[in-house]
């Protein structure tokens, strides 16, 4: 796909821009985290201060309501206190846990990676060792900036996808004008062609060719009107399925080479389907065409209809060369062929005429190198 060059640097202009931003934002969160994380070692000292001053005073000495609001201001940090007669003191831990040794030594050794120790001395004496974790809040932010880029991306891919289906929109509604522009066009020359063939009927022609004229004209009609109807929503109506079919089927065999043999079944004389009997043809038309692709022009051709009760389906197999699993479904996207010369249009038709406009389901039903069976559904009419 080519872009105009302006639009591409437009596309490289955001980018970065966004990659700034984004940078910006990671910069001064983590900033933000650092010096959240230094405030928090402050209020400790503090803390690990007014707790040395404290055992180093007398039981008679007034320390004043200092020392108190300290101690009971901490109430987010989680804090180990191990004096040095090995005594344990907890703080803003779960009460449950406070007597559970191995609890405590496990959190000692988690504080001690979080958080370097702080050693509470008094005139050269070591007192006891102070182990802090991070705060509820502190935990909180390291999550932060993953939180925002994830939004970010979850943007990003709105962003995208809306833009893809825009632009994938706008080629729907180009390849539908090409297809309805296509049509309008063949109409012109057809209309002669109906004139000259009627002169040659008036001029005492063999029959033979001016019959087998009017059935390329009838042709050309069939296809005109396929094209016409593409990106407008068809007409259905009341059609026998197994009628239809053997129509399409018919029509394929007898221009089709004599080294593919044909085969029909069906489990079933008659059945009502809402279809639209131009698009059904051309669907059968595409599937069985690239079967006879798929075996190079010679093998079986089989189709086949059967009925489980709320739906019909109907069956092309081919002796072809198979098609890989993993590209059951992938065979039906826009562009996706094996052949060396082709769109890949064929499949992605079948499928927008199967499901979009007929509310039925197309799938590769099995494949192997003895052959693929395709199988179009669709639900019987009501009765």
């Amino acid at each position: 796909m080519n872009f105009n060059p302006k639009n591409k640097t437009s596309n490289i202009f955001l980018l970065i821009a966004s990659f700034v931003i984004v940078s910006l934002i990671l910069w001064n969160t983590n900033s933000f985290f650092k010096k959240f994380k230094e405030e928090e070692r402050l209020k400790m000292e503090i803390w690990a201060t007014a707790q040395s001053e404290f055992q180093a005073s007398s039981e008679d000495m007034d320390l004043g309501n200092l020392h108190l609001k300290v101690f009971q201001n901490n109430t987010s940090t989680p804090m180990i206190l191990v004096n040095k007669d090995g005594s344990i003191k907890t703080n803003n831990m779960p009460p449950e846990r406070i007597n559970d040794t191995a609890f405590i030594q496990q959190r000692i050794k988690k504080f001690r990676n979080e958080n370097v120790p702080i050693s509470i001395d008094q005139q050269g004496e070591h007192l006891a060792t102070l182990y802090y974790g991070n705060s509820e809040v502190l935990n909180k932010l390291k999550f932060y900036p993953i939180a925002l880029l994830l939004i970010i991306f979850l943007f990003g891919a709105v962003i995208f996808f809306f833009f893809k289906t825009n632009k994938a929109s706008e080629q729907n509604k180009l390849w539908a004008g090409m297809a309805k522009e296509t049509a309008h066009q063949i109409g012109t020359p057809l209309s002669s062609l109906l004139g000259w063939n009627e002169l040659l009927k008036a001029e005492n022609i063999s029959p033979e060719i001016t019959q087998e004229i009017q059935k390329d004209i009838s042709r050309l009609e069939t296809i005109t009107e396929r094209f016409s109807k593409i990106g407008s929503l068809p007409k259905l109506d009341a059609q026998d399925i197994v009628e239809q079919t053997k129509e399409a089927y018919e029509y394929l065999k007898l221009r089709s080479s004599d080294l593919i043999k044909f085969s029909f079944d069906s489990q079933i004389a008659h059945l009502p389907v809402l279809l639209n009997k131009s698009l059904y043809h051309w669907t059968i038309e595409n599937l069985v065409k690239n079967g006879i692709d798929a075996m190079k022009g010679k093998g079986e051709i089989g189709i086949k209809i059967l009925s489980d009760g709320k739906n019909v389906h109907i069956q092309v197999s081919d002796t072809g060369h198979g098609i890989p699993k993993s590209d059951f479904q992938s065979i039906f996207n826009p562009g996706v062929t094996s052949k060396k010369r082709g769109w890949g249009l064929g499949l992605s038709l079948v499928k927008r005429i199967v499901e979009e406009y007929h509310k039925g389901k197309v799938r590769v039903l099995t494949s192997s190198k003895a052959g693929t069976i395709m199988q179009i559904s669709l639900k019987r009419m009501e009765t």
